[in-house]
């Protein structure tokens, strides 16, 4: 079982979660994804990492209940445990394989919308680790739907832009954009999450400002036209791997790994009723 040391409310229908899962915090790295269960039953639910502590063994989450599984899950509450927490999956961020002394002389923009902020996040953390100070804009519809704003501004520069003005800069991720290279910013690549139609315009944008953009539209159009690239040293459409072929490939993971968790659950169950026993029979 793998416990909730503790869940929040970061915003309307945005839920927070510290899990402790010693293994993956020892192993993930920032982009992958772990694959939670509630009980024997549960339905499989993916959710990024948002954030990992290596030393006190713990995984953060950050979802929106959207379906039936996800709404349940938001009912838990701190010291509930899943059945499941299987991870690290998929592919780390691009930066976690670049030369360091290469990274820090490029110019990083974050662009994070609504829940697509938890994502962005544990990789402009890994780059303040490492020296590299990157700028970051959150988008919101409207103040309260803002979230991880402090831990934000604790790793990079951060601005933050309303739809509706509610809270510092007023307009879409977009306009931020257009105002912060108006100010003189220049950026060497810019890395987008959030709504399909944030990134479809973000991809537009950046096109136009001859900004290099790494999104999860290009990601998803890339696909679609049979350029995606998601196999290691592939450069090609004919060596790269479909979507499909990643989704089975984890899904074979998860199941490797759920096994892999049974045998190592019997072996704590003996374990503890071994220590019983003796303990019982001084």
């Amino acid at each position: 079982m793998y416990t909730i040391l503790n869940a929040d409310k970061l915003a309307a229908n945005i839920y927070r979660m510290v899990v402790e899962a010693p293994w993956v915090a020892k192993h993930c790295q920032p982009g992958q994804f772990i694959i939670a269960k509630m009980n024997e039953e549960g339905e499989r639910i993916p959710l990024t990492i948002c954030d990992y502590d290596r030393e006190a063994g713990t995984i953060t989450i950050v979802f929106q209940p959207v379906g039936a599984s996800t709404m349940e899950m938001a009912e838990l509450q701190t010291g509930d445990a899943f059945e499941d927490f299987v991870g690290p999956l998929g592919q780390p961020s691009e930066f976690v394989h670049e030369d360091l002394e290469e990274l820090k002389k490029k110019r990083i923009l974050f662009v994070a919308g609504g829940v697509g902020t938890a994502p962005v996040y544990p990789q402009v953390k890994w780059l303040h680790e490492r020296g590299i100070q990157a700028d970051a804009i959150i988008g919101a519809k409207t103040k309260d739907l803002v979230i991880l704003e402090d831990e934000f501004k604790a790793v990079c520069n951060l601005y933050v832009t309303t739809d509706d003005g509610s809270y510092q800069r007023k307009g879409m991720v977009t306009q931020a954009i257009k105002d912060l290279t108006a100010e003189g910013k220049q950026y060497d690549i810019c890395v987008a999450i959030g709504p399909m139609i944030m990134m479809k315009f973000v991809c537009q944008l950046t096109k136009e400002l001859g900004i290099p953009k790494n999104t999860m539209y290009g990601w998803v159009r890339a696909n679609r036209l049979g350029n995606l690239d998601l196999g290691a040293g592939s450069q090609t459409p004919q060596s790269a791997m479909t979507l499909n072929e990643e989704l089975l490939k984890l899904r074979q993971q998860v199941k490797e790994l759920e096994k892999e968790n049974r045998r190592l659950k019997k072996e704590n169950d003996f374990l503890e009723e071994a220590s019983a026993f003796f303990a019982a029979s001084r």
